[in-house]
């Protein structure tokens, strides 16, 4: 029987933690611009050293997400992306990396929590970031998520209440998203002074690591977030530059690239 989800999460921070750095967590949009490139750059991000995935199922309305991940999405979608699609792309890396689908609610309610949750399972998956759907709003879907040994990953943000951050954490399953900033996804020239504080006030909670996302686009910025949390995401910059390449070879050549240079950093 294949490890439980929240058991790779757990082993893919140690892991990071014995060798003095935090842990690396880039992010893809699945089928984007197409399903071959989006197989070469999760390869490329097993091979360069992910410590975890966490991979993007295209949406219509990306609400957490800035113009970047918005336009992949769109383009993901027109090409004719589906969740089973993108759960093939799991699949191919997950014996190999912890892969956590990230989904927005509308997709999960649609499909119902136990299929949703049977679904991922099949796929491999470590555990599901679906980031307009707290836990206490549909119960059913932690639920099933957790039944199965995935981890349902919970969010805190820098306007998140001193006691909301305090109970999201120490409810924590795998690792809690810290958001970087108010707003959405995007590269940022500065990240936020407070955000150690944040970090800070979500290990004190929670015996499950904090990884910080949004804003992140440069090796320097992600080895100063290292500094200071358990994990490190790194998203629009990433799907920039599959953006900018005009192969798979290149893209998967472009994200390497900066993946050593981010590991290098932490």
């Amino acid at each position: 029987m294949a490890e439980p989800g929240v058991e790779r999460i757990a082993a893919a921070f140690a892991a990071a933690r014995s060798q003095g750095r935090a842990a690396l967590m880039p992010y893809l949009m699945g089928g984007f611009p197409d399903m071959a490139t989006s197989a070469a750059v999760i390869d490329a991000y097993a091979d360069a050293g992910a410590d975890l995935i966490e991979l993007g199922a295209p949406y219509s309305d990306p609400l957490a997400d800035g113009p970047v991940i918005q336009a992949a999405a769109t383009r993901a979608l027109a090409a004719g992306t589906r969740l089973e699609g993108v759960l093939e792309l799991c699949e191919r890396v997950a014996s190999r990396v912890p892969v956590l689908p990230m989904v927005y609610a509308n997709v999960v309610l649609t499909l119902g929590a136990e299929r949703f949750a049977a679904m991922l399972a099949g796929a491999g998956a470590a555990g599901a970031i679906i980031p307009d759907l707290p836990r206490e709003e549909d119960p059913s879907v932690a639920g099933a998520l957790l039944e199965r040994g995935l981890a349902p990953i919970g969010f805190v943000t820098p306007t998140t209440s001193p006691g909301r951050l305090a109970a999201v954490a120490a409810a924590a399953v795998g690792f809690t998203y810290v958001v970087s900033l108010a707003g959405v996804t995007g590269e940022r020239d500065e990240l936020p002074p407070e955000l150690a504080g944040i970090v800070a006030a979500v290990r004190a909670a929670s015996e499950a690591p904090a990884a910080v996302g949004f804003g992140i686009g440069t090796p320097e910025q992600a080895a100063r977030v290292g500094a200071v949390a358990d994990g490190v995401i790194v998203g629009s910059r990433l799907v920039r530059a599959v953006a900018d390449a005009g192969d798979p070879e290149a893209a998967a050549d472009a994200v390497a690239a900066f993946l050593a240079d981010a590991r290098a950093g932490l």
